[in-house]
């Protein structure tokens, strides 16, 4: 009898392992039919959750807690460890802690700044933008990133909308700032080359003060009313208004930036390459403020070079660089070499990138881990492609959902608006389908908005999209998310479209065209080009009565007054410029013809830049620039 009972209890226990057995596999099976992604989705959920958990406390003991103190842990812990590579100089973190000593000191005594004075950096990328920075943290002062292409009008318009008090100029932008410096001047701003003198009367020189400043520490009591709600910063972004708008970074937001690069796996041992200008947010707040959390190194580079990248990435150590998708194109169109998968580069991380130029760079170059993201300077809006799916920005999943709510709604591209339903309300699209992104704005993700112009900020606000009183953020991009979770870029809406990695707001260049005294009206957009990122500039214009087209005029019009990526590449002459029922310029057809002279009867002409002039467009240039021949 008791032989029985351990029989039947073995068999008992033989029965539960045997369902184990074909239990676990069939678990397994179903996770990655069904659940590909669940552990990465979850191990991503939590490195981000956390990220932010260590961010929300660090403010909680403390309300002023700022990138600055940031820095100043990595000063103190890692006084001697490189900070900044530029050129054959090298900076450790200490280094710059004092430089930025200095700069506070003597801008606090020659430009009289205050606590909250706003002050314009309109500077390439240096090591002095970036002790500059620190220094007027140290003061509680915010810095207006300024675009370093921005001549006259936008220059202007920049500077005045942040309401600074004080510009700060490279001298080799000597010529765009006596072209405002009356406007300045009369306004009593202070003005200053980073240089030991000045050759310009009403500009005082500033390198020769900091110099001669005292490299003791700031008190901190200078910035001591600062909280996560103060304005850091601000950089400026194009819009559908036409002139570029300053997005106020606060300091909660520039410190929550640095995730990106924290994310990708950027450690206090990496050196990070930083091609990109530091007025944008990519380059300033996650290549330069992602170091600054890790305690790792960045490289400056004044400005990219296809030709040269790799041979700085070999002289200086490079483990992870930041790009545009533009600059993967770009070094994947230089000549093959036998050295190109010689370097030490492990990671990089950027957007725009596109999936055939994914594999192309991967197969080239070697396993460099690319880390896809979106997100906008301004936006509350943000996805990470963790599991590095090419072509993807990121992954759509229920627990990121509680982070940073979005949706994705159905748009009307030609009436240029979301369509909503007989109640009112916005219509979800389904996987798989394009529609316009939006991000709900709450007290947990919110939208700063603008300087200098509220409307400006009003109209990216969405209201009473699902109910009564809520408030979406209005992205302006166009994405679809596919069936297994993975969001795809498709396209930019209203006047704005991209290239060489620049924003380009159309009615900012129409403006610039309608003031050539033969053109009667311009309508501006952005057309594809084969083998290219973004979009390239082109306009249809209608001439005055009685004029002709003048090619030399037009070019030094666009030259004299945009920067080189804003400037229109085809120019088309039409009889009129059609307009929607609510006096909109229609631009989709425009957008689908393109610039083929076999196709559009139109006059096309084409900028070229040897010549300096626009040209009649002809099949040879067509073609040249499909055959890649033609450089635009």
């Amino acid at each position: 009898m008791t032989n029985n009972k351990a029989y039947i209890s073995l068999l008992c226990r033989m029965t539960v392992v045997q369902k184990a057995l074909i239990g676990i596999p069939l678990l397994w099976m179903l996770k990655r039919i069904f659940f590909p992604y669940l552990w990465k989705d979850l191990r991503f959920f939590l490195r981000a959750a956390g990220y932010a958990r260590r961010i929300e406390q660090a403010v909680k003991r403390n309300n002023c807690f700022s990138m600055l103190d940031m820095f100043l842990k990595q000063v103190s812990t890692r006084p001697n460890h490189t900070f900044i590579l530029y050129q054959d100089q090298s900076y450790t973190y200490k280094e710059i802690d004092l430089k930025s000593n200095q700069a506070a000191w003597a801008l606090r005594h020659y430009a009289k700044l205050k606590t909250g004075d706003g002050v314009a950096i309109f500077l390439g990328n240096e090591p002095a933008y970036i002790w500059l920075w620190l220094g007027l943290a140290k003061l509680g002062c915010p810095m207006a990133c300024m675009n370093y292409n921005i001549r006259s009008k936008s220059f202007l318009h920049c500077f005045k909308c942040c309401k600074a008090k004080v510009l700060i100029a490279a001298p080799e932008l000597k010529a765009a700032v006596e072209e405002i410096l009356p406007a300045l001047m009369e306004d009593g701003v202070l003005v200053f080359y980073l240089s030991r003198d000045s050759p310009t009367e009403g500009v005082s020189s500033l390198l020769d003060k900091v110099e001669a400043a005292s490299e003791a520490p700031i008190p901190e009591f200078y910035r001591s009313s600062s909280t996560v709600k103060t304005p850091a910063l601000y950089i400026y972004t194009s819009g559908t208004t036409g002139l570029p708008k300053a997005a106020v970074i606060n300091q909660g937001r520039l410190l929550i930036s640095s995730s990106i690069s924290t994310l990708a796996g950027v450690s206090c041992n990496d050196v990070l390459y930083i091609p990109l200008p530091l007025y944008h947010s990519a380059g300033l707040m996650i290549g330069v403020r992602g170091c600054i959390q890790q305690g790792a190194t960045c490289v400056l580079r004044n400005k990219f070079s296809a030709s040269q990248f790799w041979d700085d990435c070999r002289k200086y150590n490079v483990t992870a660089f930041q790009y545009i998708g533009e600059i993967l194109r770009y070094l994947c169109n230089t000549p093959k070499k036998d050295n190109d998968k010689d370097h030490c580069v492990r990671l990089a991380v950027g957007n725009g990138l596109r999936q055939d130029v994914w594999k192309e760079f991967i197969n080239r170059f070697g396993n460099i881990h690319l880390y896809e993201f979106y997100a906008a300077t301004e936006g509350n809006s943000f996805f990470f492609n963790y599991t590095r799916k090419e072509g993807a920005i990121g992954r759509y999943n229920i627990l990121m959902l509680r982070l940073r709510p979005f949706d994705v709604i159905k748009y009307d591209v030609e009436k240029d608006e979301p369509v909503r339903d007989a109640a009112g309300h916005c219509i979800r699209v389904a996987r798989g389908e394009t529609g316009l992104l939006i991000s709900e704005i709450t007290t947990t993700n919110p939208f700063t908005g603008y300087a200098g112009d509220e409307s400006q900020t009003e109209k990216k606000r969405l209201r009473n999209v699902f109910k009564k009183g809520d408030i979406y953020f209005n992205t302006g991009d166009l994405i679809m998310v596919d069936k297994q979770g993975f969001v795809f870029f498709q396209d930019r809406i209203g006047d704005t479209f991209r290239w060489k990695g620049e924003n380009v707001a159309t009615t900012e260049v129409a403006d610039i065209v309608g003031m050539t005294d033969f053109i009667d009206e311009a309508n501006v957009y952005g057309v594809p080009v084969p083998y290219h990122e973004g979009r390239i500039g082109m306009v249809s214009i209608k001439l005055k009565p009685g004029e002709s087209f003048d090619g030399d005029k037009l070019y030094k019009k666009v030259t004299d007054y945009l920067p080189n990526y804003a400037r229109p590449r085809f120019v088309r002459i039409q009889d009129a410029i059609e307009v929607t029922g609510t006096y909109k310029q229609r631009k989709v057809e425009l957008v689908k013809e393109g610039f083929d002279p076999l196709t559009i009867k139109d006059p096309l002409y084409f900028l070229d830049e040897t010549s300096k002039q626009y040209k009649p467009m002809d099949s040879h240039i067509y073609k040249a620039i499909l055959e890649k021949k033609l450089k635009l």
